[in-house]
């Protein structure tokens, strides 16, 4: 019932830029929280950043300062900016939405296929 596409991975070198994106579509009476998570090779998933509503979100320790979470609530539609990219920070990146449906009295919550992103040294 809801959909959640990202964008925006790919590779790029060490100290390099870029800016994911996640659109979600769907019979969504409302979203309460969007955000991304990563995993890497190994590796459990992990937070990467979130923003819940209008509150200030909250950043992995890793990427403060770095990477920048913004949400278009009328375009049900996720970003993240990630700057200074490490090679650390490769992995698949997915999103997550917490979101109330024209169908459900209860908030899901649903998960993208996810994008890769591929930092190199």
């Amino acid at each position: 019932q809801v959909k959640l596409v990202e964008s925006g991975g790919g590779l790029v070198q060490a100290g390099g830029s870029l800016r994911l994106s996640c659109a979600a579509s769907g019979s969504i009476l409302r979203i309460n929280g969007m955000g991304w998570h990563r995993q890497a090779p190994g590796k459990e998933r992990e937070l990467v950043a979130y923003i819940w509503g209008s509150s200030t979100p909250d950043y992995a320790d890793s990427v403060k300062g770095r990477f920048t979470i913004s949400r278009d609530i009328g375009e049900n539609t996720v970003y993240l900016q990630m700057d200074s990219l490490k090679p650390e920070d490769t992995g698949v990146y997915y999103c997550n939405a917490d979101v109330r449906t024209y169908y459900s009295d209860f908030d899901d919550d649903s998960w993208g296929q996810g994008t890769q992103v591929t930092v190199s040294s």
